[in-house]
Parts: structure tokens; C-alpha cells; sequence
């Protein structure tokens, strides 16, 4: 009951913005309202006379509109109809079971101690009976010779919305706005079901209906998904566990309602969503958490030129972000994911202090970073976990226009979970993971250069974050260690003087690769053996350097085998670790950074 309770805080929090509605954002919905997309839009006046009709426009149609317990949750062809605003075949007297449990309803409310001028000129106009011959004088839909709605098919599905002129005591005239027709509904809607059944709500200790038929929608891309459901009673009957739901739990309607939106809210404005499942990171109180920049990547990635640089950048970023976050504030995190098309579930949840939330981001952008290529220039950056998911179980798809890794949704869904869990509880980065990344990153030739350099890059990060974690500091730095007391570590470093060799040779326009990235993947498992070939392979090349760039390069491959000479022939060709990849890349780093000065 963890995110119901932390959401029903959330909206308590928010109460006075239910209903408003902000440009580019979800609204927060009230009690008793439901969020649907409107495609007509009808004026009238207070006296439910027909004034004009749009239709809406289709960044515009989200409509709030009041509902009922049964209406919010209705699916297939049934009667129960919404109070207000519905879909057409609901207003016309085509289908008279619509149309009555439509007007029914209407009434009800409009002869009620909570009538509203608006609902009143709505049941007015609609019981007029005039809405097919206005819509169709405005050419909004055509009517065949029965005067029913002809073409296009499925008219009679459009969502109607209302726009009430003249009222004197409202200047607001979109009913879907209108902050008085919203109490007025919900205080009508409660007078209905005060008689409803009552027992302890589950989510806030107090009395209250029980609900069970609870909201859909909390996710829009899995409308129908529900996270409270209970419907095993002609089925295994709960597993034997109980005779009937209220066993399991029972949850009142008006904390349901508002959990409900609020997780709604959340989602539609902060969640991400990733492989079709949908990650939400918030703080009640609505303090800005920095839930992209901490988990999936954004604008505000600290960088910089080098790793002191790029760690006074964290620093600063990190500090904003304490300045916004109190310490003693909640942060909730928690991914969503629809098991069937009508079950929500909850993948994953935690609540920690901000001040915990805020460390555990810092320590992993602090251990979990690598020098990475953009515009030409070399950056300290961080990689993206959506990217390290890519790279270590994606597939290089190439096409005209680029060459992007491609992966199963499922498969990186999980995979980010995983990583997510690394950020959030500190857990160590999973061992298929970082192998993944070294087998890959290891078959250069197998991806264009653009998604080599950052496959590279993501997996010299990871790598050495993992190593790091084991030991429990920085053992693995990231300045070149010419005495690193490591076997692959130094066979990278030879890799890179070899490719160097190579590359200095070439023209401008030459784009072969040198021998040393064509042999790397057979270099990784016989390592000592494919040395020596390449170092046969490399002498023309090295004929072709100055005196001076000879002997450097000699000396430097000298410096590194005398490293490697406490190994045995038999040691020295044993298959690679994935330390390999850092000694290759600070090598080379090292030997384009000398060139540079």
C-alpha cells in the first residue's frame, strides 16, 4: 500500500490544483472526474439553446468530465452513461437505453440540492432533442434519410464536450474547466452513494465506501490497466486464501479516487517511459527531483574536460539540486508495467530520504564515467543506463539515413530495471552485463565507427565501475597506470601502440582499419600469440615513421613487455579480461593527447 499512501499524500498536497489546467501539462482531476478526449465541441446558452459547434482540435482534447463508479470503468456496449459529457449515441434517441440512462442521470442531478446552472442547460438542450439536425446544419456529421448518422462510421462514438454561455454568476464557460460544476458534481455524487456499503479504508485508517470496481488509466499507453482488481471469484477463488476481496484489502472510494489520480498526474507529467514500462520518481510536496538527470539521462549530464573538471561540475549540478530537495523530504521511485492488458503491476518501488536519493545519485555519476567523443572534442561524461542496456544486448541496424542499436522492448525494459536498481539501491552492476559489453566491444569491425567509439566508451565505464565496487575504491583510475599490475590491462595498452603505428601512416582519406583492430577479437583470446604476428605485420609501417617516432615507439613497446615479462609463455596467452579495454583506451588516449601538444 506503500504508492497508494504516498499518492493520496501527494494529491492532499495538491488538492486546491485539481481541475486546473495548465498548458503542456496534465491536469490533476478531481474526485469523481475521469479524463477523456473529446472530438466535439457544442456551445450553448443558460437556457440550453443551441449557440455553434467545432470540432476539437487534436492537441486540445483532453476534457475533464464527471463520472460515476460504474460509468468510469465501463467497457464494451453497455448502458451506464457518464453524467455530463458522453459520447454522442448517449445523447440522441437512436438507442432509447442510452439516451434514458443518460437523461436519467441528468436529471437526477439537475433536480438535486447540488444543480448547477450548467448541468441544467445541458439536460435543457439535450432533451430538446435537436443535436443531430445542429451538428448536421454545421456540417460536423451527415444524416442518411432515417435522420440517423450516416458516414463517416463510428460517429455516433464521438465524445461530446460542453460550452455553457450567459451564465451571470461564471465567467468561465468551458464546462471541463468550471471549478464550481466540479464540486457541485462531486458533492451531488456523494449524496448518491452515502448509503453504499461502509468499512475501513485501507489507505487512510477512516471510514469510508467501499470500492471495488477501482479506476483505470493510471498509465495512458495501457489505458485499460488496472493496479486494484479483484475478479477470482468464479475462477481459482483467491487461491484459497479468502472467501471474498474484502478479505484482502479494503479501499475507500475517495481515497481511491484521489491515489488514483494523483498516480495518474505523476505519470502523464514525470514518467518515463522505457520499453513500454513506465518509471515515476516524485517527492509529495512536489520539490523538483532530478529524475531525469539521475536515472535516465538529460541536458543537465554533468561533464567536463577532464575527470576534475567533470567532477566539479557533478558538484555543482548536486548541489541545485540539494538547494531544491530539503533533506528530510521523501522521494518515491517506482516502475510500472501492465503484466496483461487489464493488470498493472508494480515492478518496483523504494522511498528514501532526499538526502539518500541525492547521495546515491552523486556516488554513482562519481565511480560511473569515462572519457566519451562528442563534436569532435573529449569529454568526462557518464553513460546513459537506456545506452548500456543497448549496447550490451542490441543489434547494430544500418540503414541510409543511420545505423542505430535496436533491442526488444521486453528485453531492455529489464535490463534498465536492473541498471536502475544499481543507481537507486546501490546494488553492484550485474556480472552478464559487464561481459556483455566486453564481448561486443571487442568485435570493433562488427559496428561503424560512430557506435564503436561510444560502445567503447559505455563499456570502459561500466567496466570499471564494476572492478572498482569489488574492491571498494578507486583501484581502477582513469589516467594511463604504465605499472599497472595487470596482464590485460598491459596487452591493451600494446594494442593501442600497434594501431597507432598503423594509423600514423595512412592518408587523410584512407578508412581501412589497421591490422591491430582486425585481429582484436582473435587478440582477446590469444593475446601473446597474436602479438607477435602483429608485431611482425607492424615493421613496414614503423619504417615509414622518423627516427625519432621509432624509437619512441620501440621504447614504449619495450617499457610494456618488461611489464608482461613476470608472466609465463603459458600465462601470457591466456584469453583476456575486460580490464583490457582500459589499458587500450587510456594507451590511446595517451599517444593521440602527446600528438596533439
Amino acid at each position: 500500500m506503500g504508492l497508494f499512501q504516498k499518492a493520496l499524500e501527494t494529491y492532499n498536497y495538491f488538492a486546491d490544483k485539481a481541475g486546473i489546467t495548465i498548458e503542456g501539462h496534465a491536469a490533476l482531476l478531481p474526485v469523481s472526474h475521469i479524463m477523456q478526449n473529446a472530438d466535439i465541441e457544442i456551445s450553448i446558452d443558460i437556457n440550453g439553446k443551441f449557440y455553434g459547434v467545432t470540432l476539437v482540435d487534436k492537441k486540445d482534447k483532453k476534457t475533464i468530465i464527471p463520472a460515476t463508479i460504474k460509468s468510469a470503468g465501463r467497457t464494451g456496449d453497455n448502458n451506464r452513461a457518464h453524467p455530463l459529457s458522453d459520447r454522442l449515441k448517449y445523447l440522441i434517441k437512436i438507442n432509447e437505453d442510452k439516451y434514458n440512462a443518460y437523461v436519467t442521470q441528468l436529471n437526477a442531478w439537475a433536480e438535486s440540492a447540488y444543480s448547477h446552472p450548467k448541468a441544467e442547460a445541458v439536460l435543457k438542450y439535450v432533451q430538446g432533442g435537436t443535436i443531430l439536425k445542429d451538428l448536421s446544419g454545421n456540417k460536423v456529421i451527415d444524416l442518411n434519410e432515417k435522420d440517423e448518422p450516416a458516414e463517416p462510421k463510428g460517429c455516433d462514438n464521438f465524445m461530446v464536450r460542453w460550452r455553457v454561455l450567459g451564465d451571470e454568476h461564471n465567467n468561465i464557460t468551458a464546462c471541463w474547466m468550471d471549478g464550481s460544476l466540479f464540486e457541485a458534481y462531486i458533492n451531488y455524487y456523494d449524496s448518491v452513494i452515502k448509503n453504499n456499503d461502509v468499512d475501513l479504508c485501507m489507505l487512510n485508517g477512516e471510514m469510508d465506501i467501499v470500492l471495488e470496481n477501482n479506476p483505470q488509466g493510471i498509465v495512458a499507453e495501457k489505458n485499460r490497466a488496472k493496479l486494484i482488481s479483484a475478479k477470482d471469484s468464479n475462477g481459482f477463488t483467491y487461491l484459497g486464501r479468502f472467501t471474498d476481496a474484502r478479505q484482502a484489502a479494503t479501499v475507500g472510494y475517495h481515497a481511491s479516487q484521489k491515489a488514483h489520480n494523483a498516480l495518474q498526474w505523476i505519470v502523464s507529467n514525470q514518467g518515463v517511459n522505457i520499453g513500454g514500462r513506465t518509471f515515476i520518481c516524485w517527492n509529495p510536496k512536489g520539490n523538483d527531483v532530478p529524475r531525469k538527470m539521475s536515472l535516465f539521462g538529460g541536458n543537465n549530464q554533468p561533464a567536463g574536460n577532464n575527470q576534475t573538471d567533470y567532477l566539479k561540475s557533478l558538484q555543482r549540478t548536486m548541489l541545485g539540486c540539494r538547494n531544491d530537495l530539503p533533506a528530510n523530504d521523501d522521494v518515491v521511485i517506482a516502475s510500472l508495467d501492465a503484466a496483461t492488458t487489464g493488470r498493472l503491476s508494480v515492478v518496483y518501488y523504494n522511498e528514501l530520504k532526499a538526502s539518500d536519493f541525492l547521495d546515491r545519485v552523486e556516488n554513482w555519476y562519481k565511480t560511473c564515467c569515462w572519457y566519451n567523443w562528442y563534436n569532435k572534442q573529449l569529454y568526462v561524461q557518464p553513460p546513459l543506463i537506456t545506452d548500456v542496456a543497448r549496447f550490451a544486448f542490441g543489434v547494430e541496424r544500418k540503414s541510409k539515413e543511420r545505423e542505430a542499436i535496436d533491442i526488444n522492448d521486453k528485453l531492455l525494459r529489464e535490463q534498465v530495471q536492473r541498471l536502475y536498481r544499481c543507481i537507486i539501491d546501490e546494488a553492484k552492476i550485474p556480472l552478464d552485463i559487464v561481459k556483455a559489453l566486453f564481448n561486443r566491444a571487442s568485435k570493433p569491425l562488427a559496428y561503424e565507427f560512430a557506435n564503436r567509439s561510444k560502445l567503447l566508451f559505455i563499456a570502459c565505464a561500466v567496466i570499471r565501475k564494476y572492478h572498482n565496487d569489488i574492491v571498494g575504491r578507486e583501484e581502477w583510475k582513469m589516467s594511463l597506470e604504465e605499472n599497472k599490475k595487470d596482464r590485460s590491462y598491459q596487452f591493451g595498452r600494446l594494442l593501442a601502440v600497434l594501431e597507432k603505428i598503423e594509423r600514423d601512416t595512412y592518408d587523410k582519406e584512407e578508412m581501412r582499419e589497421p591490422n591491430a583492430i582486425r585481429m582484436q577479437t582473435i587478440f582477446c583470446e590469444r593475446p601473446y600469440y597474436v602479438f607477435k604476428i602483429l608485431n611482425e605485420r607492424v615493421v613496414p609501417y614503423l619504417q615509414r615513421h622518423s627516427v625519432q617516432s621509432r624509437a619512441f615507439y620501440r621504447n614504449l613497446i619495450s617499457k610494456i613487455m618488461l611489464e608482461l615479462s613476470e608472466y609465463s609463455d603459458a600465462e601470457l596467452n591466456k584469453p583476456l579480461k575486460e580490464t583490457y579495454l582500459m589499458g587500450y583506451y587510456l594507451q590511446r588516449k595517451e599517444l593521440y593527447t602527446s600528438a596533439n601538444k
